[in-house]
């Protein structure tokens, strides 16, 4: 464990004392249950090798066709980049970087990082090693993979009355890159890192805790210190709370209620099928989903894109006017809805994922043909601004006012 005997909680600021793990356990908040630390279940020697598979997996699970379906008497064959690549050149570039880079680019970035802070660790080099911690504990909760597989499974239910489908060895590809990538997740940890790179170069803390209650939590590195400017540990700046953690979630909440009327109001997808051009909005194609029998994918696609950028909006806002008019109850309940607000927030992308396969696996030019609509580029805005909401919002808001109650 770490040399302070006290830390703080990042969940809720509250003080604890620190208390040895044992293997395969962990250590949660008494006030928030936030997970503090746990018992290290597999060495950072075993992170390594994880990212190293899951970077050997990328060739296969990229490169290789997922599925391929024979339309009209075409093989189509479809690989994981091939619809942001389509989407791209069909002028919807910000749609197809987004898909891109949920899907692929911020698992390779994470898995390469893992690889850069081990040789960083080894080398000495501290300026590599900070950054590449900062990409794990900053990038890891945009890794989509999960998303994208159940996506590809709407996609081939959704044309599998107009072509025949054939699983391809990328598709196992991928789901082996999920299981690797899960299981990097599952065990990778800024922390430990920042603890090893401390015990590695026996790097001295000359400010140990003499007041708990003056302390102070670093969010980069997770350790304890009294009070000042700049982390002792990994040299960042350090504040109580988020610097204007409140008006940016604000900021970025707005414009996510702004582009969400569009999303819902605007074509999401336009397919041409026989010379027909049927323009669907996401509750049309709900709809669509339910007149077909497909009543499964049609409460996945419903809850997905409707109900989880709602809640989002709805639950950090109430978050938001709990804080500012500092509401002393119920804060259990309202860490709760953070933590499930964060937690939901990447199964938005879902439609969005659905539509770039779409439109690799529907030849264009043939009979049929599929292109995103206008409703698609606000619908992926609205997932990138309450992402970032909830990413900009400092949960120990909530207990502000539990401790002034406390103290009364």
């Amino acid at each position: 464990m770490e040399d302070a005997k006290f830390r703080r909680c990042h969940g809720c600021d509250l003080v604890v004392e620190v208390a040895k793990v044992a293997k395969k356990q962990n250590a949660h908040c008494p006030r928030c249950n936030t997970q503090l630390y746990r018992g290290n279940r597999i060495s950072l020697n075993s992170d390594l090798a994880i990212a190293v598979a899951a970077l050997l997996l990328f060739i296969p699970s990229h490169f290789f066709p997922m599925v391929t379906i024979q339309l009209f008497g075409v093989m189509i064959p479809a690989t994981l980049p091939s619809g942001t690549i389509t989407l791209m050149s069909e002028g919807f570039p910000m749609l197809g970087l987004l898909i891109l880079f949920c899907s692929s680019i911020v698992p390779f970035l994470v898995c390469g990082s893992v690889v850069s802070a081990h040789l960083a660790l080894r080398r000495k080099w501290f300026t590599l090693f900070r950054l590449s911690v900062s990409t794990i504990q900053h990038l890891k909760d945009w890794m989509m993979l999960d998303v994208f597989l159940v996506s590809l499974a709407i996609a081939c239910f959704k044309i599998q009355d107009h072509a025949d489908i054939f699983v391809g060895s990328g598709l196992y590809g991928l789901v082996l890159l999920l299981f690797v990538t899960s299981l990097l997740l599952t065990h990778v940890s800024a922390r430990r890192y920042w603890r090893a790179w401390q015990r590695k170069h026996q790097q001295k803390i000359e400010a140990p805790i003499t007041r708990p209650e003056t302390s102070i939590h670093c969010e980069h590195c997770h350790f304890t210190q009294q009070s000042g400017t700049h982390c002792i540990r990994c040299k960042r700046p350090i504040h109580s709370r988020k610097p204007k953690s409140i008006q940016k979630t604000w900021l970025y909440l707005l414009t996510a209620t702004i582009f969400i009327i569009p999303a819902n109001v605007l074509s999401i997808s336009i397919l041409l099928t026989n010379g027909k051009r049927l323009e669907d909005t996401i509750f049309s194609g709900v709809a669509g989903l339910i007149k077909t029998d497909m009543y499964g994918i049609a409460i996945i696609i419903f809850v997905a894109s409707i109900v989880v950028p709602v809640a989002k909006i709805l639950g950090l806002g109430y978050l938001l006017l709990c804080v500012q008019f500092k509401r002393s109850v119920f804060h259990q309940q309202r860490m709760a809805i953070y933590s499930a607000v964060k937690w939901i927030g990447k199964w938005s992308v879902m439609d969005l994922f659905v539509i770039s396969i779409m439109m690799t696996l529907i030849d264009r030019g043939q009979i049929l043909d599929f292109t995103p609509g206008l409703g698609a580029v606000a619908f992926g805005l609205v997932v990138v601004f309450t992402m970032l909401a909830a990413e900009s919002f400092d949960s120990r808001l909530i207990w502000d006012n539990y401790e002034r109650t406390d103290k009364s």
